[in-house]
């Protein structure tokens, strides 16, 4: 007779699954978002606000004069020069390196960026607010550690393919939002600045093609780069990305720059600077809402476009693909499980509160409006896609039933 599990192990043992494999990073943005809603509706709230928007100095001495922006424009710009070093290495030789690859994580994260917006843009609409529509972008964002985090809480049950796919079509979609960032939410062009980044770039370039290996003169020409970007009009975060496609594919044995700077960097990106990120902009005070501000159009709007839009996008550009040929679903995953998958895809924070700050720049209520929407959204996505999951995906022990004697 096989021994039957404890009510303990079974109560437990989504807790530790909590911290291990791909949920830990989900896991500690879950806590920092919740601990930032703490802080801002506790007795500590002004402290909070002034922590992180405080100003330390005179904004004509630097530009970035509250600890906020130093977060959002400093900080971050290592978090976006971490996905372009992950972009360049999937596309040259990861899962995004073939024609044949790209197919069905383009098509899927196009259809789960633009079914988004269009839900988004038929609820403002709908309500005749037309200073909302700047907010199209905010739900079509996927945040990866969210939800591989979810992910990893099913532990063996979720098969290896939609693992892959998820990542990959996360992936797409970040090159979707930095291209967003910087066609739709550029401020007013400084030419001079830009020229001036632009010759940086071209710098080093010219570095990469001379096989420099050394790492000293990107990071100095990154830094530069920085800080012409930040004064140029562009978001200071996009110099991120642009740096990193810079890095030459080369290095000592198997590992390449790009690798080495990413396994490097992805660590304090994943456990530092985005919990530090979602901690300064995820808290919101609801009683300055209300009932009447948590659903008002916006919070709906965007909470829609995560869960409506982005199931309904991805599911449909993945069926539509595997069934005229155009590319094949997933491996061994069953329609419910890629159902389940196109939901988890519904989790925006990171991106999402970052596209809000710069969509509703200078509007405190509509971006603490925009965070309430973002957390709705992404709290049922979460919930509804592990759910389905759940519910349609077996455990490879549980062909072996611990409560049948043998």
């Amino acid at each position: 007779m096989s021994e039957r599990p404890s009510a303990f192990r079974i109560v437990f043992a989504p807790v530790r699954a909590l911290f291990v494999s791909d949920a830990s990073a989900g896991i500690l943005l879950i806590l920092v978002a919740f601990a930032a809603m703490l802080a801002a509706n506790s007795a500590f709230a002004d402290e909070y606000h002034h922590l992180f928007h405080g100003e330390m100095f005179d904004a004509s001495v630097f530009k970035l004069n509250t600890m906020h922006l130093w977060i959002n424009d400093g900080l971050m710009a290592i978090f976006f020069f971490v996905v372009g070093l992950e972009v360049k290495r999937e596309w040259i030789e990861g899962q995004l390196s073939t024609a044949q690859q790209r197919r069905m994580p383009v098509l899927a994260a196009a259809a789960g960026m633009a079914i988004p917006a269009l839900v988004y843009l038929f609820f403002v609409n709908a309500e005749g607010a037309g200073e909302l529509t700047r907010g199209w972008a905010i739900p079509a964002a996927t945040d990866i550690a969210f939800a591989m985090g979810v992910l990893g809480l099913l532990g063996s049950r979720v098969p290896a393919s939609l693992r892959l796919f998820l990542l990959t079509v996360a992936i797409v979609d970040d090159i979707g939002a930095v291209l967003v960032i910087a066609l739709f939410y550029t401020a007013k062009i400084k030419m001079s600045w830009l020229i001036g980044a632009a010759l940086v770039t071209a710098a080093m370039f010219a570095m990469n093609k001379m096989k420099v290996k050394a790492y000293w003169p990107f990071i100095l020409a990154s830094i530069v780069l920085w800080f012409l970007v930040l004064n140029s009009g562009v978001h200071a975060t996009i110099a991120g990305v642009v740096a990193a496609l810079t890095i030459p594919m080369i290095g000592k044995d198997d590992e390449t720059m790009v690798e080495i700077m990413e396994h490097n960097l992805a660590p304090w990106s994943a456990y530092l600077i985005v919990p530090v990120f979602g901690f300064a902009n995820a808290g919101v005070h609801l009683g300055d809402l209300g009932v009447a501000g948590i659903l008002a159009p916006l919070p709906l709007a965007i909470a829609a476009g995560l869960f409506l839009g982005k199931q309904v996008g991805i599911f449909s550009a993945i069926w539509l693909a595997d069934r005229f040929g155009f590319a094949p679903r997933p491996d061994q995953a069953s329609w419910p499980e890629i159902w389940g998958v196109s939901i988890l895809c519904g989790i925006g924070f990171t991106m999402s509160l970052f596209i809000s700050g710069l969509a509703f720049a200078g509007n405190a209520l509509l971006i603490e409006e925009a965070k309430i929407g973002i957390l709705m959204g992404s709290l049922i996505s979460a919930v509804v896609g592990y759910t389905i999951l759940r519910m349609t995906t077996d455990h490879p022990d549980d062909a072996k039933n611990p409560y049948v004697e043998e």
